[in-house]
């Protein structure tokens, strides 16, 4: 059976983005055949990891929105881009960097159900194990989609009190939707905290297991997003943890 995976965050600047992409990289290297589709249209960055660009970005998530082109069509094969012998494949289908692009779905929107449409679609067409969703950061139409199709629901958050009320709200509504498998992940916390004390903080304010708690890393803002993390520093203790997490998902 295949897995469709949220990896969302209620406010952006959280590594929502470079989480997903770690995770679909360590799934795809374990042997999955994963898909990572980046619907924060508004917003779009995903395809910067795997090293695409506007120019060879070719049909995007947009294009399919249109009724453009089949959603299969906006699929790329980044599996090379890793970097790493892969036993699995990875497959990225990004939304367009566009300026003209952004300021249409901003200015007209568009029909949220063919999301649901093309992520069955994508696991059908390329015989996915797994659909990794990398959502748009807080609560609108399409978040809410996303969550309630999701077999696995991450929120992202950052040890911060602005943080911790959001993510309030996102568990809240997981709930209301009964995703089947709710997990917190807690990123970029400084090196002087207590990480145990932080899971504890956090298992007991949401009641919701926490997968891992993350350093704040220079290495990872060092990378600036020119790659994929894991497959740069397999021994980095992020990767480690990331790999703890990758085994959750799939349990």
């Amino acid at each position: 059976m295949s897995k469709i995976i949220s990896i969302h965050s209620f406010r952006g600047g959280t590594g929502k983005s470079n989480t997903s992409a770690n995770l679909a990289a360590l799934l795809a290297v374990s042997g999955k055949r994963v898909g990572v589709i980046d619907t924060d249209i508004a917003s779009p960055g995903i395809h910067v990891l795997f090293g695409l660009t506007g120019n060879d970005m070719g049909h995007s998530l947009n294009d399919y929105l249109w009724g453009k082109c089949a959603i299969k069509d906006t699929a790329h094969d980044v599996t090379a881009s890793l970097g790493v012998e892969t036993s699995g494949k990875l497959f990225l289908i990004p939304s367009s960097s566009d300026s003209a692009e952004i300021a249409r779905v901003l200015r007209e929107g568009y029909d949220v159900s063919l999301l649901n449409d093309g992520c069955q679609d994508l696991i059908e067409d390329l015989n996915l194990d797994v659909l990794m969703i990398d959502t748009h950061p807080g609560v609108n139409e399409e978040t809410l989609l996303s969550i309630a199709i999701s077999d696995v629901l991450v929120v992202i958050l950052r040890p911060d009190q602005q943080d911790y009320q959001g993510t309030s709200v996102t568990v809240e509504v997981a709930r209301k939707l009964y995703v089947s498998k709710l997990l917190l992940l807690v990123n970029k916390t400084p090196t002087i905290f207590d990480f145990d004390d932080v899971k504890k903080k956090v298992e007991n304010s949401y009641n919701a297991e926490v997968a891992a708690v993350l350093p704040h890393s220079d290495e990872m803002m060092v990378l600036a997003s020119e790659g994929i993390f894991v497959t740069r520093y397999p021994d980095h203790a992020i990767t480690t943890s990331l790999k703890r997490v990758a085994e959750l998902l799939m349990s």
